[in-house]
């Protein structure tokens, strides 16, 4: 039985790991990219409206041809030596090439989503011992739910970051972090299996309860990324994570199915 377990979430972990990380790279990774280029200095929030705002207070013969020419110098000069000699570049600056970087997005995401595999095999063993039965449909609600309790809850104090936003305190983020996660899923289980208005209500307030007590925030807000990106990071983050949770809780689902059809 257990072995089942095991190979049921190895399998769908791996499988959503590698979905996971292919949406990542085509949504999520070039935002990424884009932001640790704000971070270095390399692009500057605002340099374009300072430009034009220098252009509009001088001749626009001469003078915006000038702030247009700076602004430029300070956008692009780095694009373009990366350019030139990007490989070298690389070397020197000891930054990760891009297929290391890659295989070591897969690798870890391919881990997190067996460990989340391994979490929703557990939940379905303890619900066949109160006589619930999960089947790939029932699986895909499951996992639609550890979304919600891992990803979509804890985003709602503490949304996706990326490189060069200001944080919290990083101890007091993972307290809540966890706390937000063991609530909603508890407030959840509650909701959905609940046999009594009590059950309900308690689920309900399990659910309100990480948000009223709130997550801890930086001393004050500000950073190098301009807020449309990062508001474009944290949607397309969620997006991957709701696609990768759905399907691995509808695999691990129907994996738990079979293996309970086979014994």
């Amino acid at each position: 039985m257990l072995k089942h377990m095991l190979t049921g979430a190895l399998f769908a972990g791996v499988l959503a790991g590698l979905f996971a990380a292919l949406l990542q790279y085509f949504l999520v990774q070039p935002l990424i990219v884009l932001s640790e280029r704000y971070e270095s200095g390399e692009l500057v929030h605002f340099a374009g409206v300072a430009g034009a705002e220098a252009a509009h207070d001088h001749d626009h013969d001469h003078d915006a041809a000038d702030a247009a020419a700076a602004t430029d110098a300070t956008a692009e000069p780095a694009a373009e030596g990366s350019e030139a000699h990007s490989h070298h570049h690389d070397e020197a600056s000891g930054e990760t090439p891009p297929l290391t970087r890659n295989m070591l997005t897969i690798g870890f995401l391919a881990l997190v989503y067996v460990g989340y595999g391994l979490l929703l095999v557990a939940g379905f063993a303890v619900a066949a011992q109160f006589g619930i039965q999960v089947t790939a449909r029932q699986g895909l609600l499951w996992g639609l739910a550890g979304f919600a309790a891992f990803q979509l809850a804890p985003a709602i104090g503490l949304a996706p970051e990326l490189p060069g936003t200001p944080a919290a305190d990083l101890t007091a983020r993972q307290i809540w972090w966890v706390g937000t996660a063991i609530a909603t899923a508890g407030g959840l289980a509650l909701i959905g299996y609940g046999r009594s208005l009590i059950a309900v209500v308690a689920g309900a307030i399990l659910l309100a309860l990480p948000h009223v007590i709130g997550a801890p925030e930086p001393a004050a807000f500000g950073g190098v990324v301009p807020p449309e990106l990062a508001a474009s990071f944290a949607a397309r983050a969620l997006a991957v994570g709701l696609a990768s949770w759905a399907l691995l809780g509808w695999l691990a689902g129907r994996f738990w199915s079979q293996d309970e059809a086979s014994t």
